[in-house]
């Protein structure tokens, strides 16, 4: 669960959002705040909180805290459990 809290505050962080925001659903563009420019300070904020490297097709995929999530299991770093 660790690993969830860890994710959920890089995207309200990154994402300007409240610290108690649910972003367990959030889609790309589902929120004014997510647009392409924050989509970028995200990856690199989970990047640098995960310590992985998002290549471009992943970038270009990852359009939910969902996708999200999988692309950080994806690299190893153990999210949803």
């Amino acid at each position: 669960m660790e690993h969830l809290d860890r994710l959920s505050t890089v995207f309200r962080g990154a994402l300007g959002l409240a610290p108690d925001a649910r972003v367990d659903a959030l889609e790309y563009r589902s929120v004014p705040q997510w647009d392409s420019l924050a989509h970028m300070s995200l990856i690199a904020a989970i990047e640098e909180e995960f310590d992985v490297m998002i290549d471009t097709d992943d970038v270009l995929d990852m359009s939910s805290f969902a996708k999200a999530v999988a692309l950080l299991e994806k690299h190893g770093a153990v999210v949803s459990g």
